[in-house]
């Protein structure tokens, strides 16, 4: 006694008997590349490390030395090191005002669900 193997069943569906073509199969989406958490950790610290070096070439080229006044204060630096520090005070100055922000949003929006859970039966 043979065995007999049934013919492979198509995918395709047979074409309208109406003479309209056919709706086309159903392809597969395309597989993008994952991105993880940490491939996120590497490029970012590769993007530091060419960031520093960048910072580092700046400082050796700018060592001439500056007065700086400031408030009584008088301090004799590098002009790198002056830029440097002028640059982080003015980003925290920033995250600052960011952060206030972020926080007044925050609050704001807590008040309004508490008012409209309040309101509803």
């Amino acid at each position: 006694m043979t065995d007999t193997v049934p013919p492979p069943a198509t995918t395709t569906p047979p074409p309208p008997a109406d003479g309209a073509a056919a709706p086309p199969a159903p392809q597969a989406p395309a597989r993008r590349p994952t991105h993880t958490r940490t491939s996120s950790v590497r490029i970012a610290l590769i993007a530091g490390t060419a960031l520093l070096a960048i910072v580092l070439i700046f400082i050796f080229q700018n060592t001439s030395t500056v007065s700086i006044s400031f408030l009584g204060a008088h301090l004799h630096v590098s002009l790198a090191v002056a830029m440097l520090l002028s640059a982080i005070t003015g980003a925290l100055i920033m995250a600052a005002a960011g952060t206030a922000r972020i926080t007044q949003l925050r609050h704001h929006l807590r008040r309004e669900r508490r008012t409209t859970r309040v309101g509803q039966p």
